[in-house]
Formats: structure tokens, C-alpha cells, sequence
């Protein structure tokens, strides 16, 4: 789990990215690394009484109450109960905190630009909005996220979450 793994030529001379990969179901996921503060073993957390279904409660993160949001009710999967590998996410937007829920937290990637793919367009209905792409490593691709529009539309609902 602490590996860094490289998807793409060594020697090659095009930017790097790096991402955290994670598991919802049996998808991996990656965010960009910068954006991540920490990582924290799921503990439970205070419900808020009439948030939407993701957003599971609220935290104490050394004495900054910090909203908690379960990706796998905000891209509408099935819930699935908690188990050892599940994890909370913690990452920075700016100047707002938040959790993610998820399965686990696979790997460190560092990817190369040429191995990341643009989002399909998958037509009308399909909203692709919060990908920044679809990374190739190996024989597998990592849906590659743009956490800001994840959970961006959000932002008055979990600064009112927060404060509650």
C-alpha cells in the first residue's frame, strides 16, 4: 500500500502527476495527491439531522469540525457497511476541509500526462463532469477525479454542515 508505482516510461521527459488511488466497490479511483491532507482509519461520525444522504456527519479533526461526505452515496452506488479497510480521506479545497468515505485507499500513482485519457463522452444524461480523466496503467484504468466538482457543488451544504 505504500508503494509508489510508475505508469509509463521512466525515461520519459513529459510531466508527472501524481494521485492517491482508492477503491469504491471494485473501481479504483485517483485524486491528486496535493489534495490530500491525511488519512484516517473510519471512526464514526456525528450525523447532521437533514443533510443529504452523502453526507454522513460531521468530525472533530483537532478541534475543527470537519464535514464528512461518503463517495459511495454521492455517485449513487450501493452502501455497503464499514469494514477494516475503510478509510476517511481528508482533503484540503482551498480553504475548506473535508472527509471522504471510501472502501480503501489503494496506491500512490505517479502518472505520466501521455498516459492519461480525456473523459468519454458517454452522450446525453451521462455527466462527466468531475473527471479530469481516465489514467492507463498497465492493463487497468483509474478514474482520475476533480474532487473540487465532486463535492464543489456542495459547498454551501457542507459549510452549513460544518457550522451546524
Amino acid at each position: 500500500m505504500s508503494s509508489t508505482l510508475t505508469a509509463g516510461d521512466a525515461g520519459t521527459t513529459s510531466a508527472q502527476h501524481q494521485y492517491l488511488t482508492f477503491l469504491l466497490a471494485s473501481e479504483e479511483y485517483g485524486l491528486e495527491i496535493l489534495k490530500v491532507q491525511e488519512i484516517r482509519g473510519y471512526t464514526a461520525v456525528t450525523p447532521i439531522p437533514h443533510a443529504p444522504p452523502h453526507i454522513k456527519g460531521v468530525m472533530n479533526l483537532r478541534g475543527a469540525v470537519v464535514p464528512v461526505v461518503d463517495l459511495r452515496a454521492r455517485f449513487g452506488m450501493p452502501a455497503t457497511e464499514y469494514g477494516k479497510f475503510t478509510v476517511i480521506i481528508v482533503v484540503r479545497l482551498g480553504d475548506r476541509v473535508a472527509g471522504l468515505v471510501v472502501d480503501a485507499v489503494s496506491d500512490v500513482l505517479q502518472v505520466a500526462a501521455s498516459e492519461i485519457e480525456a473523459p468519454p463522452d458517454l452522450g446525453v444524461g451521462v455527466d462527466t463532469h468531475y473527471m479530469t480523466g481516465l489514467a492507463k496503467v498497465g492493463d487497468r484504468l483509474v478514474l482520475l477525479l476533480d474532487i473540487l466538482e465532486v463535492i464543489g457543488a456542495e459547498a454551501g451544504t457542507l459549510e452549513a454542515v460544518a457550522a451546524a
